[in-house]
């Protein structure tokens, strides 16, 4: 690039010994270092709107809650986190943060295990789901397009007509999965759900684990299948000479290049299950499934703002250590 397009004319007055250094500098850079510069102001900008709203909750969560007429009250440094991460602060939240004992019950009245439950199991099923539709979509056969369609489907509801069908599914005397004491339903003679399931925690969570499945698993099928469609079909053709099975050519080829796809699926389903809300209080209320991004809202709603925005930050920071490890397993598995 030459020095016109990069400095432009010389000022006719001011410091030209600084301008000659700019200049003299600017020469020096490589095209790359140049189009970095370019892009500098844009970076700024962006790392501002990203960066401000996190850096003003951290400064929010070092003041203490306030039930008066002030938003917050006095300061009190890292207290908030300590008093709710140690669990002093319990009595006072809508749900526990962390579980108060090592049981079933107090893992599902927990509002940080229940986010982790509910985003390992989701993104978990979402994951083999997707990749198996993803597999069928990927081939040639009559009427690939309605199955698509079929697929992509439920991905396309709202998130509050989506809770609302599973509130009605699994509402005692108007669902048909769920009967009463008198009248149980299948499930209910399997043991799997009781007779009122979405005043249960357990059982809330996993429907609305089933809820959120069957609507982004579509998600997860057409990440995955851009990826597959990618593959250059050729490969293919090379392996079949070589005699590959079925298995083979997957296992060789397929799963090697779609992997990263995988990955970069997984991350964008993981951060999103991490901050679920409106499907858990369309299905069951936040009173039954404490979910993070819930203690967040009620207790802002409660006027406990210091100790919301210590738990949003928390959260926060949870997700991007999850977003590091998969950022570490995408560079590892790509070298």
């Amino acid at each position: 690039m030459s020095t016109e397009h990069r400095t432009g004319d010389a000022p006719e007055s001011g410091d030209r010994g600084l301008y000659a250094s700019v200049v003299s500098w600017m020469e020096n850079l490589s095209e790359t270092q140049y189009a970095y510069l370019l892009l500098t102001p844009a970076f700024l900008l962006l790392g501002a709107i990203a960066f401000w709203p996190l850096l003003s909750t951290f400064r929010l969560s070092m003041f203490a809650d306030s039930f008066g007429q002030a938003s917050v009250g006095n300061f009190i440094g890292l207290g908030n986190y300590v008093a709710i991460i140690t669990g002093e602060r319990s009595a006072l939240l809508p749900s526990p943060f962390l579980p108060e004992a090592l049981t079933t019950r107090a893992f599902f009245n927990s509002a940080l295990a229940v986010t982790v439950i509910f985003t390992v199991i989701s993104v978990f099923f979402e994951t083999i789901i997707g990749f198996v539709q993803a597999l069928v979509l990927d081939q040639e056969f009559r009427g690939r397009r309605w199955v698509r369609v079929a697929i992509i489907l439920p991905w396309a509801i709202p998130i509050v007509v989506q809770g609302m069908i599973f509130y009605l599914m699994f509402q005692p005397n108007i669902g048909f999965l769920v009967g009463t004491s008198d009248n149980p339903a299948f499930l209910n003679q399997l043991g799997l759900l009781s007779t009122t399931p979405l005043a249960n925690a357990q059982d809330a969570t996993m429907i609305a684990i089933v809820a959120d499945v069957w609507k982004t698993t579509a998600f997860m099928a057409l990440l995955i299948l851009a990826g597959m469609q990618s593959i250059d079909r050729g490969l293919y053709d090379v392996a079949k000479v070589a005699g590959a099975s079925a298995w083979q050519r997957f296992k060789y080829v397929t799963f090697p290049i779609i992997l990263p796809t995988v990955m970069v699926a997984m991350l964008f389903r993981t951060i999103q299950a991490m901050r679920v809300y409106g499907l858990i209080e369309t299905v069951s209320g936040c009173t039954t499934v404490p979910s993070l991004s819930c203690l967040v809202v009620t207790t802002f709603n409660n006027r406990m703002l210091g100790s919301s925005a210590t738990i949003a930050f928390i959260t926060a920071a949870i997700i991007a250590v999850a977003v590091s490890v998969y950022i570490v397993g995408y560079v590892r598995g790509g070298q």
